[in-house]
């Protein structure tokens, strides 16, 4: 059996285009989480067809400083998919 190589779209830059952000880690150093400077390092990777699929995407930022249970953010995204 040939195996193709798969490389993965990333479906949130696709999604929101080539911009500075969303970030989905921040340091609990300094005012980082407040000033949303952070890094961009939580990824949803999938094939092209099934990125073609994605309705949205976003990250689970907390509110606020005070509310946040990690540095890390969850980046989420909702897929149109058909029944098998």
């Amino acid at each position: 059996m040939v195996r193709r190589r798969c490389v993965g779209v990333d479906v949130q830059r696709r999604h929101v285009g080539d911009v500075a952000g969303p970030y989905s880690w921040w340091s609990w150093r300094g005012k980082a989480f407040d000033n949303d400077a952070g890094w961009r390092i939580d990824y949803q990777l999938a094939t092209r067809r099934l990125a073609a699929t994605v309705t949205d995407v976003f990250v689970g930022r907390a509110p606020t400083y005070a509310e946040r249970w990690s540095d890390h953010a969850p980046v989420v995204a909702d897929y149109a998919l058909e029944p098998a």
